[in-house]
C-alpha cells in the first residue's frame, strides 16, 4: 500500500499585498472622514450612505489586512494545523453583514425622509464625489492585482468598486439637485447605492459560506474527476473522495483508490490527474485489492 502527499498551494504574495493595503486604509480612512463630515454638514442621505459604504470599506481593508498578516504567520499549534487561512473567509462574512446592515439603515433613512423634501446644497456634493472617485480609483489599483486570490482582499476590492458607483450617484444627485433644485435627488440616490450594495453583500456572504460548508469548489466537477482518477491504470475503484477549499486559492482533496498493480505507479499517475486540476494540496492513499481496508478506513 502506498501512500502520497503533494504541498504546493497557490499563496498570495503577502509581502507585497501588505503594504498596499495598508495605503488603501489610510486613503479610505481620511475619505471617510471628509465624507461624513460633509453629509452632516449639509444633510445629505446620499453623501451618508456613500460614507456608510465607505466605511465597510475602511473595516474591510483592515479585517482583510489582519486575515492576510494571521494567515502569513501560520501557526505551530497542534491544535490549529492549517494555521489561520480561514480568517479570511470569517472576515468576508462579517463584512457582508456590515454591508446589508448598512444599507438597511439607508433605505429605512429614505423612507422617513419621504415626503418632507429637504434641501440639500448640491456644490459640495459634486466636490466631494469627485474627490471620492479619485480616491476609489487609486484603492482600486491597489487591490485589484491581489483580488482573486484572497477572499478578504475580493470582498475589500468590491465594497471599493460598488462605493464607485455610488460616488457617481452622489454626483449626479449633486449636478441635478444644483441644475433643476429638485429635492428628492438626494435621497433617489441615497436608496440606489443602498440597493446596489445588497445583492453584492449577498454574493460575498455566499462565497464564504460556500468555503464554510465546505461545499466543492464550483470550478471542480467532483464526478469528472472521479471518472478521471477511475480511468488510471491498475485502479479498480474510488471511494473517500472529498474536495473542498480551504481558502481561495487553496483546494483541497483527498481520495482513496483501490489497485490491482503497484502502488507507485498508480499514485504517480493518480497525483497528475489531480496537478491538471489544479489540486495541488492532495493526500492519496492507495490500497491493494486484497486490503483488508473498507471504504471508510
Amino acid at each position: 500500500m502506498g501512500a502520497g502527499h503533494s504541498h504546493t498551494p497557490a499563496e498570495a504574495d503577502a509581502s507585497r499585498m501588505i503594504p498596499r493595503m495598508i495605503m488603501a486604509a489610510g486613503i479610505l480612512a481620511t475619505f471617510f472622514v471628509i465624507e461624513l463630515a460633509t453629509s452632516l454638514l449639509i444633510n445629505s442621505l446620499a453623501l451618508l450612505a456613500d460614507a456608510g459604504h465607505m466605511l465597510t470599506d475602511v473595516v474591510a481593508v483592515f479585517m482583510g489586512l489582519a486575515a492576510v498578516m494571521l494567515a502569513k504567520r501560520g501557526s505551530t499549534s497542534p491544535y490549529r494545523t492549517y494555521g489561520w487561512h480561514r480568517a479570511e473567509v470569517f472576515t468576508a462574512v462579517a463584512n457582508a453583514v456590515l454591508l446589508v446592515g448598512v444599507a438597511a439603515f439607508i433605505l429605512y433613512e429614505a423612507i422617513e425622509r419621504l415626503g418632507t423634501g429637504a434641501e440639500v446644497p448640491g456644490l459640495p456634493m459634486i466636490v466631494v464625489a469627485l474627490a471620492g472617485l479619485v480616491a476609489n480609483f487609486v484603492v482600486a489599483m491597489l487591490l485589484r492585482s491581489h483580488s482573486e486570490g484572497s477572499l478578504a482582499v475580493k470582498g475589500a476590492y468590491m465594497e471599493v468598486i460598488a462605493d464607485t458607483v455610488g460616488s457617481l450617484g452622489v454626483l449626479i444627485a449633486g449636478i441635478v439637485t444644483v441644475t433643476t433644485h429638485w429635492p428628492y435627488a438626494d435621497v433617489v440616490v441615497a436608496v440606489l447605492v443602498a440597493l446596489w450594495v445588497l445583492p453584492r453583500a449577498f454574493s460575498l456572504a455566499r462565497a464564504a459560506l460556500r468555503i464554510l460548508s465546505e461545499t466543492s469548489p464550483a470550478h471542480i466537477d467532483v464526478e469528472e474527476l472521479r471518472t478521471a482518477l477511475n480511468a488510471v491504470d491498475g485502479v479498480t475503484e474510488v471511494h473517500d473522495l472529498h474536495v473542498w477549499t480551504l481558502s481561495p486559492g487553496k483546494d483541497m482533496c483527498t481520495v482513496h483508490l483501490i489497485s490491482a498493480t503497484d502502488s507507485a505507479s498508480v499514485l504517480t499517475d493518480a497525483r497528475e490527474v489531480l496537478h491538471e486540476r489544479g489540486l495541488e494540496h492532495a493526500t492519496v492513499q492507495v490500497e491493494s485489492r486484497d486490503s483488508d481496508c473498507s471504504e471508510n478506513c
